[in-house]
């Protein structure tokens, strides 16, 4: 017999999933007194190779809530240039010095970090749940608004009543499939495999890339170790596990020769994690009683790591728009559309900046020669304000969003 399904309370608003977008938006609500429920179907954040960027736009948002200090005792490395090595040559991509932010750097901290961080503050408001090893199944309809989340829990299934259900729960979101939103899919020609080195303190530093002989390898300062992503064609890695370890190592080995005496460390494709990378949006980011965003709404590309600060933006967004209405108990379907109609325009402008580089990548993965950068990158990288423009698109964004007064 099947167990029964507990009603718990009426929540204001129920989050499904504890990601940067999840953790974000139920800080911002508790923060303004709106009762919130967040659903993480993890017991805890740890899960490796995801995006562990903090871009200075969203380091500014930190600061704006009086939290930027705080989180920068955190360990973490920073990067003030992104750079990369393309054939045997070193340019300088973006520089973060002169960005109109208090923290001109990137900060490289692991997920798990920031997330841990954001839930210890977001705790500190009376309002503010967060259930850790819930998992949602499903959304409660009447009428055809959405009115609450089934969900499975430690001690069997419960019903979640919720005013606004908003789902966080990332690229295989069950709150968009529950809500039968429809999705394009913009198709994308590469995948990455995620895998880490130890790093040693006389390795260089370079968060951007090295791109040579049809690879493409970027290498994440993790403190004692780097998180390394290497680029592939699209359905690639059983090619590449087919053809051996050693041949793959070697293929490291030649883009980066300083990694020579520590790819070893890689002794199974177990150590290997595939990422399938997917450029995807919503027709519509809502209907009556649910709202996705961040990668529920729209998947982004790892390309330039502006995930995370992309689904933090819709966080803070998201808030700014409906505070007021969740406060007052007037919430429309009307608010939940403003929040597709106010972000889709640079969600869709920063996907298409992300599909002309996943072309550029392609090439590159279809070259296995060795490769003399391009005069077009020679000439872009020598005109002045370059570097500006290139980090005001990586680090801040198309539409950088602030903090609202309460």
């Amino acid at each position: 017999m099947a167990a029964a399904t507990n009603q718990l309370p009426q929540t204001t608003c129920c989050v499904i999933g504890g990601g940067p977008a999840g953790i974000m938006l139920g800080y911002l609500l508790a923060r303004s007194g709106v009762p919130v429920t967040v659903l993480e179907k993890h017991n805890d954040f740890f899960r490796d190779f995801r995006g562990d960027t903090i871009h200075p736009s969203s380091l500014e948002l930190l600061h704006e809530l009086g939290l930027l200090e705080k989180l920068l005792t955190v360990p973490h490395s920073k990067v003030a240039r992104l750079s990369g090595i393309i054939g045997d040559r070193r340019f300088t991509m973006a520089n973060f010095a002169h960005l109109p932010t208090h923290a001109k750097f990137i900060a490289l901290m692991p997920q798990w970090d920031f997330l841990s961080f954001m839930a210890s503050e977001a705790a500190h408001f009376p309002s503010f749940t967060l259930r850790m090893g819930w998992e949602a199944t499903g959304l409660i309809e009447k009428n055809g608004v959405t009115t609450g989340v089934l969900a499975n829990t430690p001690d069997g299934p419960v019903e979640i009543p919720a005013t606004l259900t908003v789902g966080c729960d990332g690229r295989h979101a069950t709150s968009r499939v529950a809500g039968h939103l429809p999705l394009i899919d913009q198709g994308v020609p590469i995948d990455v495999l995620w895998l880490r080195f130890s790093r040693r303190p006389s390795d260089p530093d370079n968060a951007l890339g090295y791109i040579n002989y049809g690879r493409l390898i970027v290498l994440i300062n993790r403190g004692d170790y780097f998180q390394c992503g290497y680029i592939i064609a699209k359905g690639a890695f059983a090619q590449i596990q087919q053809a051996g370890l050693p041949a793959f190592r070697q293929s490291i080995e030649r883009i980066a020769p300083f990694l020579a005496d520590r790819t070893s460390e890689i002794d199974s494709w177990d150590m290997v994690k595939l990422l399938t990378v997917q450029v995807n949006r919503l027709q519509q980011w809502s209907s009556p009683g649910l709202l996705c965003i961040g990668d529920a709404a729209h998947a982004m590309s790892p390309v330039g790591g502006i995930g995370i600060n992309i689904a933090l933006q819709d966080a803070v967004a998201t808030a700014n728009i409906l505070t007021e209405a969740l406060q007052t108990r007037s919430l429309t379907p009307h608010h939940l559309q403003q929040v597709q109609h106010y972000r889709e325009t640079a969600v869709r402008r920063t996907q298409s900046v992300q599909v002309f580089v996943h072309r550029i990548l392609n090439r590159v993965l279809q070259n296995p020669g060795p490769v003399t950068p391009p005069l077009a990158l020679r000439i872009l990288t020598s005109i002045p304000g370059f570097q500006y423009l290139t980090a005001r698109f990586v680090g801040m964004g198309l539409q950088p969003q602030h903090i609202k007064a309460q």
